[in-house]
């Protein structure tokens, strides 16, 4: 075994993508990876400085899109591209934009999954960033990637994880087994 100093290595990390409206109402998006599961029907993400904060401090919902193989150019580019500088840079990914059901933000069609979320606290707000914590409102999923009993099919997706030891996306294979049911064989 080799010994590393501490990073955040945590794997896997989901590739999300959040949508917001500027104050003018032009979608905005920005690429993240540090966010996971708070509750039930709620979830974190650690959150820096950016055009995506200031929208959410004007309106606090947002939507969360999970990038897929096919849009990991685009997703990568909202990432690297501050909608501080670059005003139109949803328009420059070619997505195709609606507007959510039940938040004020923007859902980019392209994705096979959102989430409509609401900002319910920040935590450790300062001028660098913060975390929020969010209620999940309500989740919209592109019909051809529902499985045979109306639940989304993630295999069929093509979601990607962000690979933070060598600074790359890897495509999120196949199933390979059964949660709470697998391990009542060793019982």
């Amino acid at each position: 075994m080799k010994n590393f100093s501490p990073k955040p290595w945590f794997m896997p990390q989901a590739v999300i993508v959040i949508g917001t409206y500027d104050a003018d109402g032009t979608p905005n998006a920005m690429n993240a990876a540090w966010a996971g599961t708070w509750d039930n029907n709620k979830i974190m993400i650690s959150l820096g400085s950016h055009q995506t904060t200031a929208n959410l401090a004007a309106c606090p919902e947002f939507t969360v899109a999970f990038a897929t193989a096919e849009t990991a150019t685009a997703a990568d580019y909202v990432g690297i591209v501050s909608g501080k500088k670059e005003k139109n840079k949803v328009a420059k990914t070619g997505w195709t934009v609606q507007r959510a059901s039940m938040v004020n933000a923007p859902v980019f069609a392209d994705f096979p999954m959102t989430m409509e979320c609401r900002v319910v606290k920040k935590i450790d707000e300062s001028d660098t960033g913060c975390y929020l914590v969010a209620e999940i409102v309500n989740i919209v999923v592109d019909e051809k990637y529902l499985a045979h009993d109306g639940k989304p099919d993630l295999e069929q997706m093509h979601l990607i994880t962000f690979d933070p030891v060598h600074l790359g996306y890897l495509e999120i294979g196949k199933r390979v087994g059964n949660a709470f049911a697998d391990g009542k064989t060793l019982s």
